[in-house]
């Protein structure tokens, strides 16, 4: 059972908005947009570089989102989670076309990414 809230899921698979991967090593805090895709309680990401890095290092990670409208918000949501690296390029494939596909880009973008899933621990949303 997901420990996100309905409300807050909902939002959460709504529509392709922009999110921020928190991640910390050696205390050091380093935070950089993704694109993800969230069902049953785990977001999934593909990335590559520092964040991938990160991860490896630190699996404890954050992901923010939040909708604006001309300026003004209208909601967020924050996820505290576990990080895993998913080293198998079968899944990796599937999941970046899923994600492509909530951006409606081509589903082969990003190829060489690799999977990330975030699984859940706690979320914090509000509405304004």
């Amino acid at each position: 059972m997901s420990t996100v809230p309905a409300t807050a899921e909902r939002l959460l698979e709504s529509e392709p908005l922009m999110a921020h991967l928190g991640t910390s090593v050696e205390g050091r805090p380093h935070v950089a947009p993704v694109w993800y895709r969230y069902a049953d309680g785990v977001a999934e990401i593909v990335t590559t570089g520092r964040k991938l890095a990160n991860v490896r290092r630190n699996p404890r990670v954050a992901l923010s989102i939040q909708k604006d409208d001309a300026g003004q918000t209208e909601w967020m949501v924050s996820l505290l989670g576990t990080a895993t690296v998913v080293e198998d390029e079968a899944e990796t494939v599937a999941a970046r076309r899923r994600i492509n596909e909530k951006y409606d880009a081509d589903p082969d973008a990003y190829a060489g990414n690799t999977l990330v899933r975030i699984d859940v621990g706690s979320a914090t949303y509000r509405t304004y």
